[in-house]
């Protein structure tokens, strides 16, 4: 049955990534794949090996009963094991799980697990890397506030503002990339010495790795996690960096700004007619806040006794597909808004008038440094932006009646100093050089 939190706070695909069906089905590709590279190495006849594969198959398995075997033994590998071992033949029955421990099992099929997500996740990053790209191209020149503290500081563009957005983008999807590329199989018995294959260990291991597309690790890592922390804080990361999306999405499109929306969101109020809510980027935030608590939780496990631990271990079961499952949310609803996003350009403007000028002050003050010197210009515009701000008056207006700045300025002089898209900088090349990193990125050379 699909919960109300699997809708809301997760994606069907990473829902069923991390379900408990998917779970113990990767277990059963880590029993098979081991069955294999032991037969491999000789250790077991190969058509016992795939006898035993042969059954590796979730739909043979009472979920119901793994799970209550779970709770009563501590780890779903128990169940799993033998009710693999009840289903092949007498003679393969005794080559089921040698040499493994309950942890490869589950360690390496929440490698498994990882791999899928990740994927899923770079694959809707790119998507929303594209509309970012887009909407940065499309508005290099569409002038808007730019806004420090929340407060009006500098004219920027809104093509500049998803250039930002796009380059937050690229990197999570370089990080993500190269964190599938590392994930390692989880091999090691009972205490990580691999006794019970005696000489044949590390052979076996090679061979397990190479059956299930996983990295080799120099030795069994069963208490050491920093390759599950590494991801979790990586998810942690990618949240907060749709988050921020999400966040600017609210506020741009809130009543007094309006400089924003995202077009066929439903977002009605249960009691305001009126209210058209930013529904995608509400819920954006809130599993954002999700997906961080899940993360710490993976992260704070990661200190684990001696070889095997008690307790944190465990605590990753439920946190690590939470977080994964937060983090798919977060980054789908932002998707859909960046793909989804109208901007209201003609509002972006008044919003830059809002002011009378004063958003320009920092401009008049560089237009005066060479004639006057950077604080007695500073002085000079500090005075004008106090006279305008008590009299009521537009900048331009004060700067145009102090004879210091006719002075120095001619009248088109002034005129440009006051045009926002004089005074962008660097825009332009900040916005190519994202685009550019986003695009070597989106076609799979990830630096």
């Amino acid at each position: 049955m699909t919960e109300m939190s699997d809708v809301v706070f997760s994606t069907s695909e990473m829902t069923e990534i991390f379900s408990g069906r998917m779970l113990v089905q990767r277990m059963l590709d880590f029993e098979a794949a081991l069955a294999r590279a032991k037969a491999r190495a000789g250790i077991i006849p190969m058509h016992a090996a795939e006898a035993i594969a042969q059954k590796c198959d979730v739909d043979l398995f009472d979920l119901a009963a793994v799970y209550e075997g779970t709770a009563a033994t501590g780890t779903p590998a128990v169940p799993v094991v033998r009710r693999l071992t009840e289903l092949v033949d007498d003679e393969a029955k005794a080559f089921v799980h040698g040499g493994a421990t309950s942890q490869d099992a589950i360690d390496t099929s929440v490698m498994l697990q990882m791999r899928d997500g990740l994927e899923a996740l770079v694959d809707d990053l790119v998507t929303t890397g594209r509309s970012c790209r887009d909407l940065a191209e499309r508005h290099r020149r569409t002038a808007m506030v730019g806004r420090t503290l929340l407060q009006h500081a500098l004219p920027i563009t809104f093509g500049l503002k998803a250039a930002n957005w796009l380059s937050s983008i690229t990197r999570q999807i370089d990080r993500l990339r190269e964190l599938g590329t590392g994930l390692a199989v989880q091999f090691g018995g009972a205490a990580g010495t691999l006794a019970a294959l005696r000489a044949d260990g590390v052979r076996v291991a090679e061979l397990l790795a190479g059956e299930l597309d996983l990295a080799t690790p120099d030795l069994p890592w069963h208490a050491q996690r920093d390759r599950i922390t590494e991801v979790a804080a990586a998810l942690a990361v990618v949240a907060g960096a749709v988050g921020k999306i999400a966040e600017d999405v609210v506020l741009l499109a809130q009543t007094e700004v309006g400089e924003a929306r995202v077009s066929g969101e439903g977002g009605v109020s249960s009691a305001m007619p009126h209210k058209r809510n930013p529904v995608g980027a509400t819920l954006a935030t809130a599993s954002v806040k999700l997906a961080l608590g899940a993360a710490h939780t993976v992260v704070s496990a990661a200190i684990q006794e001696h070889e095997r631990s008690a307790g944190g271990w465990q605590s990753e079961w439920a946190a690590l597909p939470d977080a994964f499952r937060f983090t798919a949310s977060a980054v789908r609803r932002v998707r859909d808004a960046t793909a989804n996003l109208e901007v209201d350009e003609e509002r972006m403007r008044a919003n830059l008038d809002l002011t009378r000028g004063l958003i320009m002050a920092e401009a008049l003050v560089v237009a005066l440094a060479p004639h006057y010197g950077r604080d007695e210009a500073f002085r000079i515009v500090d005075e004008a932006c106090r006279a305008a701000t008590e009299q009521g008056r537009g900048l331009l207006a004060v700067a145009a009646d102090d004879p210091r700045v006719r002075d120095a300025l001619s009248s088109d002089e002034l005129e440009r100093v006051f045009d926002p898209l004089s005074y962008l900088g660097s825009t332009d090349s900040f916005i190519d050089s994202a685009i550019g990193r986003f695009t070597s990125v989106e076609v799979g050379e990830a630096g």
